[in-house]
């Protein structure tokens, strides 16, 4: 699924020519962009957003992550596994006594 998702993306990037402009950093940038675009729904609280707005401004952060990860050489995959391999033994579950 996520390999079908990147050729999605990389087929739609490249029938447009925008490979080149695609840097790491334009797209690190694009990420932050969008990212903002996104904490704009919640500026004036949590209950006054817009849905579609905030589904399209995910979809924007995704698209971009996924191109940097492409263009770095990186498999998605492998790099959220191992993030919530680290990240499990950073903030192990504690149980709580009775």
């Amino acid at each position: 699924m996520i390999e079908n998702i990147l050729q999605d993306i990389l087929k739609f990037r490249k029938e447009r020519g925008w490979g080149e402009a695609h840097s790491p950093r334009n797209l690190a940038t694009s990420i932050i962009i969008e990212a903002a675009e996104l904490l704009e729904n919640y500026q004036w609280g949590e209950d006054d957003f817009d849905p579609i707005n905030v589904q399209e401004e995910i979809a924007d952060i995704l698209i971009y992550t996924f191109q940097l990860t492409d263009k770095l050489g990186l498999d998605v995959e492998t790099v959220i596994q191992d993030k919530l391999k680290k990240n499990a033994l950073k903030y192990p579950v504690t149980k709580e006594e009775d």
